[in-house]
């Protein structure tokens, strides 16, 4: 009697646990979809990569701006001149004027300003060509985000079905318990009576024991997956609970996998033909980043010394005041002729990368090919799998049926009894594995073949 009540409270206890868990309103793939869209960390990090790469296309465009710049200084020191050549390094002081007979200690004072303008207003197309890599960064950048998001709605939606499996079998699992339950009391009602051996009891509630630790076992697994769909939702992990109707929503609409493959505008094509665009960009400008520069100069200058025209050395306050007066205009052209051997490397080395990006967008291209192929099979044999397990669930169920009717008649054994419960299990969670892997299946040549929206709008 104490071991049927310890076994009534545990199954009360389960009973509370699911009835807990059914009060919790379902998620959508939908709205789980949506929240991840909005709220994943990564998703939300590669968003920030973009408005860097817009950052830099900005910063680009205005390459293009003049070089004017300013410059004053006032200076008091001693102004000996001698004549020669020489290389300069370093900061080397300028000292204008005539040659003295003698060195000259006297200080004086001068100031200088200058307006210097240098403007490259043609470099035969590099401005262009610049701005054009950047534009195809910002494309790169915006194209790898999609990708990320296309992949991390594909992991969302492959944990959303694991939680739909996990639920199924946890069902599965509680009704071995309640039948487990069920032989237990009839056989310590045939014990009472003298009809069965306790041996039986022992093996039944060997049997029970076992079928508790797989239900706890599964509701760990399931809360695993709740975590990991929690991460990237941001959903309390106990609120994530899948809607149970996704998997025969499906299956009830035999059409439901016959639509057109979309693998041209794949989020995964998309993005490395992207980066073989880029580098066709990139081609385009090495042979221009080395052509001539033509400039515009201009400067503008003043300058005042306390030495006057005939070498007398007149107050310091003197040299602080403009004097005299000049200004420049001219347009300049600049060439290094070794530039032509720069740009012959550097564009054999940008041509290996282009090649490169072009035979991964081919290889890519390939893999997508096949992985609609295996989609397409798999789909197949989920279908096929699903019109044949129908058969063996009944069969399963008829024959556990019998067997217990035959034991509580006297007429069969435990062993019997309890291969039947067996073959009803794994009837059951045969079944429950169909339903999955055409929800899989399904969903895999949707992403593949880039038709998850189309397979969304048939759920609610």
């Amino acid at each position: 009697m104490l071991i049927l009540k310890r076994c009534l409270g545990v199954l009360l206890l389960l009973f509370a646990a699911m009835a807990g868990d059914a009060q919790q309103s379902p998620i959508t793939l939908k709205t789980l979809l949506n929240s991840v869209d909005h709220k994943a960390p990564t998703l939300l990090t590669d968003s920030a990569a973009i408005l860097i790469r817009k950052a830099q296309a900005m910063e680009t465009r205005n390459n293009w701006l003049p070089d004017l710049t300013l410059n004053y200084q006032a200076d008091i020191g001693t102004s000996n001149n001698t004549t020669g050549p020489y290389f300069g390094f370093g900061v080397i002081p300028s000292s204008s004027g005539g040659i003295h007979n003698t060195n000259v200690t006297t200080a004086l004072s001068d100031n200088l300003g200058i307006a210097a303008l240098n403007w490259e207003v043609y470099n035969f197309g590099k401005y262009g060509a610049q701005n054009k890599v950047a534009n195809s960064d910002i494309t790169v950048q915006q194209n790898e985000y999609a990708q990320s998001k296309y992949d991390l709605r594909a992991y969302t939606i492959g944990n959303y079905l694991q939680l739909l499996r996990l639920q199924d079998f946890i069902n599965i699992q509680h009704r071995d318990i309640e039948r487990t339950g069920q032989i237990l009391r009839s056989i310590m009602s045939l014990a009472k009576s003298g009809v069965r051996a306790g041996v039986d009891t022992s093996i039944a509630q060997a049997e029970l024991s076992k079928a508790r630790l797989n239900y706890i076992e599964l509701n760990n697994q399931l809360k695993q997956v709740q975590l990991q769909l929690s991460a990237v939702s941001g959903f309390p992990y106990q609120t994530i609970v899948p809607d149970s109707t996704v998997e025969m929503a499906l299956i009830n609409q035999p059409s439901v996998y016959l639509f057109p493959a979309d693998t041209t505008n794949h989020p995964l094509i998309n993005y490395y033909r992207s980066v073989y665009e880029n580098n066709l960009q990139r081609e385009s400008l090495v042979k221009k980043l080395y052509n001539p520069k033509i400039s515009f100069l201009a400067a503008a200058w003043g300058r005042g010394s306390s030495v006057d025209a005939t070498g007398n050395y007149n107050s310091l306050s003197t040299g602080l005041d403009f004097q005299r007066g000049n200004y420049l205009v001219g347009v300049g052209i600049s060439y290094n002729l070794f530039d032509l051997r720069r740009m012959q490397l550097k564009e054999r080395t940008q041509k290996a990368s282009t090649d490169y990006s072009y035979k991964k967008l081919q290889e890519q291209q390939q893999l997508l090919a096949v992985s609609a192929s295996q989609a397409d099979m798999e789909m197949q044999t989920a279908v096929d799998r699903l019109k044949e397990i129908p058969h063996q669930l009944k069969a399963a169920n008829d024959s556990y049926r019998q067997n217990l009717s035959l034991y509580r008649n006297g007429l069969s054994d435990i062993i019997t009894l309890d291969a039947a419960l067996n073959i009803l299990y794994r009837a059951e969670t045969d079944y429950m594995q169909a339903k999955y892997d055409y929800a899989s299946a399904l969903f895999q040549k949707a992403i593949t073949e880039n038709q998850v929206n189309a397979v969304l709008t048939l759920l609610k």
